[in-house]
């Protein structure tokens, strides 16, 4: 058995930190700080280092946490990222030994092209592509490529726990309402984050089903959302109407400003 635990790090970041009584694993330590210092509290011995993509805030921390430890560093090769030691691909699968979890790697490119997510039962490691109501910038690649990967995402079973990295819900939730204003759930999730964040709670994990009904990336083909930007000028059309990926890019440009 294991446990997943969340250190907070730089301004908004999650580190994950996946653990038994002895050992442990962490996915995308941006610094190298709060790590160690939860190791030692728990008197955790590192066997890991699990890395979604290159972003800074993710990789940051892997160089000390390895004068330390000197443990692989699983996640998809790129010049810009000099720590991976076991490359992962698309269909591979990672299993480790303590703590003990297998698991299964798709690539999901959009946010940055280097992108992997690690997939167990019931446990999703997305990074920054899939966020609670919210979904990464896209850097990389196109818009088609983001939206794909979000759908990969959004087809896992209703029941898998999203780890994302950042504390991004309540402001996300906020672009959410402005697009689709009548959903209740939307409203009832704003109002349970509030709480959680007036508590100094975070808000994760969500799970796939809780952002299926309130998470807009994932809504592109609600009525409601297709009216909202339709209102701010999409004209995106095709032989059977609005298109989603048009509603998505649109969507996704009107975040970057919102």
């Amino acid at each position: 058995m294991f446990d997943i635990t969340a250190i907070p790090a730089l301004q908004d970041n999650y580190i994950w930190a996946i653990h038994d009584d002895s050992h442990a694993a962490v996915v995308d330590p941006g610094e190298a700080a709060p790590v160690l210092a939860f190791l030692n509290a728990r008197g955790l011995q590192l066997e890991a280092i699990l890395c979604t993509h290159r972003h800074a805030d993710h990789i940051g921390g892997i160089a000390k946490l390895r004068e330390v430890y000197n443990v692989p560093v699983y996640g998809r090769r790129h010049p810009n990222n000099p720590h991976i030691t076991d490359e992962l691909r698309e269909g591979d699968q990672l299993k480790l030994a303590a703590p003990r979890i297998a698991f299964d790697i798709i690539e999901i490119p959009g946010h940055l092209d280097d992108h992997i997510a690690f997939i167990a039962p019931e446990i999703l490691f997305c990074g920054d592509v899939l966020f609670g109501a919210g979904c990464g910038r896209n850097f990389e690649g196109t818009p088609a490529q983001l939206h794909h990967s979000l759908q990969r995402l959004a087809q896992l079973p209703d029941s898998t726990r999203v780890y994302c990295a950042h504390e991004y819900t309540a402001a996300n939730l906020r672009f959410a309402l402005a697009c689709e204003p009548d959903n209740p759930a939307i409203k009832q999730r704003a109002a349970t984050t509030q709480q959680l964040r007036a508590a100094n709670q975070i808000t994760l994990p969500s799970t796939i089903v809780l952002e299926k009904a309130t998470n807009p990336f994932l809504r592109c083909t609600q009525p409601e959302i297709i009216r909202t930007l339709q209102q701010r000028g999409l004209t995106d059309t095709s032989e059977l109407g609005v298109s989603e990926l048009g509603v998505f890019t649109a969507m996704r440009a009107w975040k970057n400003h919102f």
